[in-house]
């Protein structure tokens, strides 16, 4: 069995009573779903417990910071989370801050008042707001995941500790490092908003090791590495395109083409992409759109922007790099180097965050110092010079990750993670 749900204490002042659920059809791909008829509900002192008769049934609600149509890192992993959700037969429901469609293939998303984040309007932050209290006590969920939990995921944690409902908290993103690039002295305030989140989640789950180190010092304890899948079925090195690069070299083969793909804003630090644009013999492909456009464009005029990519066409120009850089320091994973080298292409990246995890320098790509040298540029001119040296790490990147699938990343969460959270709370319940 995946999980069990919480049982019902017996305690005499609370009153118990079986709740009928007519259970709307669902799609099934990997086994047989029996629906349950039923739930038994024990409401005590405004705490909330629920028992079911299948109990391999899971409810899951979702509290987001961010979802479709944004696109980034948190709504990418929810997205996947949800998907196999519902490829394995359980119930998800995502609270996500508004605007947004109410709907994500069959599971409900239900939408929060939001502000837009200060000098970055495209990222609404979710606002305290009473519905997510009641869709929690009305859906009665198993446990409630709180992905990247800092404004939304904060009043959802509330209201879970509220109604008694289990946690899981999934640590993703670095809100002090994210201040610290925006020039806003938060950071302290915010390492303290953020561990006392995860210190009153019932589990929390890091992306790395930093991650771990990050908020173990925080007093943050039940900590457990849990990193991200990549779309094996759709970053290949088979998607390479040689008319694709024709377009961007303006038909000069020999030329190697430098990829950075991700969001163009000051966190990411995609300005040191100038200390690589001048290198002979390159041609520097910016993938994907922000805030820092404007200032790329001026300083990099020799480079190819792309916007924003997605599906295939992102897949196909992964592939078509002949090698990937990523700039950024205060990732606390950092998908875009997992892509990479699933797409058979040799990576460089900091020697800081998620990257120290997923790339073992001179074996599956490359990493240079932290900070402002010319670490950076020494890194990828070593390998614009030696294409035998990008083949070589290509082939060990590209096996390094033959084992992340989406499937079996979130199959963790469904077989381990969601079930201990729930095991706990049952047995402080008895």
């Amino acid at each position: 069995m995946l999980g069990q749900g919480v049982g019902a204490p017996a305690v005499p002042a609370c009153q118990i009573r079986a709740v009928p659920r007519a259970m709307a059809a669902r799609r099934r791909t990997e086994r047989p779903r029996r629906t349950p008829l039923f739930m038994q509900v024990s409401v005590c002192v405004n705490r909330l417990f629920t028992r079911r008769d299948d109990a391999e049934v899971m409810r899951v609600a979702i509290v987001t910071e961010s979802f479709f149509p944004q696109v980034n890192g948190v709504t990418n992993t929810v997205r996947h989370t949800v998907d196999r959700l519902l490829e394995t037969g359980h119930e998800p429901l995502v609270i996500a801050p508004g605007p947004g469609p109410s709907v994500y293939r069959s599971a409900r998303v239900v939408r929060v008042r939001s502000v837009a984040l200060p000098r970055y309007a495209g990222f609404p932050i979710g606002l305290p707001d009473p519905i997510v209290e009641q869709t929690l006590a009305d859906f009665r969920p198993d446990v409630v995941h709180l992905a990247s939990p800092i404004a939304l995921g904060a009043v959802g944690l509330r209201a879970a500790r509220n109604l008694g409902i289990p946690t899981l908290a999934v640590y993703q993103t670095d809100i002090g490092g994210f201040a610290r690039q925006y020039g806003l002295r938060a950071e302290p305030a915010v390492a303290k908003w953020v561990g006392r989140i995860h210190r009153r989640a019932d589990r929390t789950l890091v992306p790395s090791t930093a991650s771990l180190h990050q908020l173990r010092a925080m007093g943050v304890t039940d900590l457990h590495r849990w990193g991200r899948g990549v779309s094996l079925d759709l970053f290949d090195p088979a998607r390479r395109s040689e008319e694709l690069r024709t377009h961007w070299t303006r038909g000069e083969p020999d030329q190697v083409v430098i990829g950075y793909v991700g969001r163009l804003a000051a966190e990411k630090q995609v300005r040191r992409l100038a200390e690589i644009a001048d290198l002979p013999g390159t041609r520097l492909v910016v993938i994907g759109g922000g805030p820092e456009r404007e200032w790329l464009g001026r300083h990099l005029p020799r480079a190819r922007f792309t916007g924003m990519l997605r599906g295939h066409d992102l897949a196909t120009a992964f592939a078509s790099l002949d090698l990937f850089v990523h700039t950024g320091e205060a990732e606390t994973f950092c998908q875009t180097v997992q892509e990479a080298q699933a797409s058979g292409v040799p990576v460089v990246a900091p020697a800081a965050g998620g990257p120290l995890d997923l790339v073992e320098d001179g074996r599956t790509g490359l990493l240079f110092p932290p900070g402002t040298g010319s670490g950076l540029r020494e890194r990828v001119q070593s390998l614009v010079a030696d294409p035998t040296l990008r083949r070589t790490l290509s082939a060990a990147g590209l096996a390094s990750v033959r084992d992340r699938s989406w499937s079996v990343v979130v199959d963790q969460l469904i077989e381990q993670h969601y079930p201990a959270v729930m095991a706990r709370a049952a047995r402080g319940a008895a």
